[in-house]
């Protein structure tokens, strides 16, 4: 990465984002936490019914994350009685332990124990996801899912990303001896991997007081492959500073495999969208700072 570059991307003002000649894929920005989950809820309901009254089956890429949307999707799901029985869900991704086993029903990281509880407890039996259909990504499950996501298009993934620009745990690769390139990372499909370190370190500051001893150090993810073989991409983040440096690299950036998430300028229909706050960078607010000696070429 070209530091004068990022520099540079990090110092647009977030006003300035939207319209800019540069940018190389789309971009929304609304308000707030609050705003964001409005409108997640609202377009993926607005997906389902149009495919219901089409009379044809919807199979949807969804995330454990960002939370602000699933409490207004119950809403308007059990306000308008929108059936989702035909509707098939492939979750991104889960955290493992050590082993590379699951984790605890109950630890803040079990994504299947969260999602079970925010996206599918709240909605009546006559109008939810089919059981059947909701397919969780396990150590055993990866075969299976790999062979139901390749029998029929996905019509949409939902997800946000991380601090490295990941899309599900499409992390940056560290390994100092396994340095796959893009279209390596473009093709990467359903996997098992240990997790990076500031992966770990995020998580541990954004959940658990800086205890990055209770971070899960391993994860299952689907690949980029899979999640960029949906019609449509839709990322979302309303986190702030954790997400504000990739959002800048996957606006600006040719495509690179420390930021997986600048993929997204090669998808037919794929927008992001940020709150202002996750849209603003602390650099563009201090045109006095300095990162290096003006004589220095970077």
């Amino acid at each position: 990465m070209n530091l004068k570059k990022l520099h540079e991307w990090c110092s647009i003002p977030y006003d300035r984002l939207i319209d800019h000649p540069d940018r190389k894929t789309t971009l929304r920005m609304v308000e707030d936490s609050q705003a964001m989950g409005e409108l997640m809820a609202r377009e993926l309901a607005d997906e389902i019914i149009k495919s219901g009254k089409d009379g044809r089956k919807y199979r949807a890429i969804i995330p454990c994350g960002p939370s602000c949307w699933y409490e207004p999707f119950t809403r308007i799901i059990n306000t308008e009685k929108i059936s989702l029985r035909h509707v098939t869900v492939f979750h991104m991704d889960e955290c493992l332990d050590w082993q590379g086993q699951l984790l605890p029903e109950q630890h803040p990281y079990n994504f299947r124990t969260f999602m079970e509880r925010h996206f599918y407890g709240g909605i009546p039996d006559a109008l939810a996801v089919l059981p059947e259909n909701r397919l969780f990504l396990y150590p055993g499950s990866m075969g299976e899912i790999a062979d139901k996501i390749k029998q029929k298009p996905i019509d949409i993934t939902v997800g946000g990303w991380g601090q490295d620009g990941h899309i599900a745990y499409n992390q940056a690769r560290r390994d100092p001896y396994s340095q796959p390139d893009i279209e390596m990372i473009k093709n990467s499909t359903i996997r098992i991997q240990n997790n990076n370190s500031d992966t770990i370190l995020a998580l541990s500051q954004r959940t658990l007081g800086a205890g990055y001893q209770f971070v899960p150090p391993m994860s299952i993810t689907l690949g980029i492959k899979e999640c960029l073989s949906a019609k449509k991409v839709r990322l979302f983040s309303d986190t702030g500073a954790w997400k504000q440096t990739a959002l800048r690299v996957a606006l600006f950036s040719e495509p690179t495999p420390e930021y997986p998430m600048t993929l997204l300028q090669q998808h037919p229909d794929a927008i992001t969208t940020a709150t202002i706050e996750t849209a603003m960078h602390p650099i563009s607010l201090h045109p006095e700072w300095e990162f290096w000696h003006k004589d220095e070429i970077i």
